[in-house]
């Protein structure tokens, strides 16, 4: 069964980061103006505009986000066996 992964992405500071955080309820995406920790250990405040999602993406977060991802991965087929 499909469990999504536990971070979300999020365009903010001129880049595309990761978080962990929790949306706010039935959102799609943090709104923009929302205060987000990111995985690369930074505190930054998202811009959901359509611009924001052509950013580049941060090389700490998608660091990490594969590592969560391939944990994930691992954790998810050890579940169904």
């Amino acid at each position: 069964m499909y469990q999504p992964y536990p971070f979300h992405w999020v365009p903010a500071a001129g880049q595309r980061h990761a978080s962990t955080d929790r949306r706010p309820e039935g959102a799609l995406a943090y709104p923009t103006g929302t205060s987000v920790a990111t995985l690369c250990r930074e505190q930054v405040v998202a811009d959901n505009s359509e611009i924001g999602w052509l950013w580049p993406t941060c090389d700490g977060c998608n660091t990490e986000a594969h590592r969560i991802a391939r944990e994930h991965r691992t954790t998810s087929t050890e579940r169904s066996i």
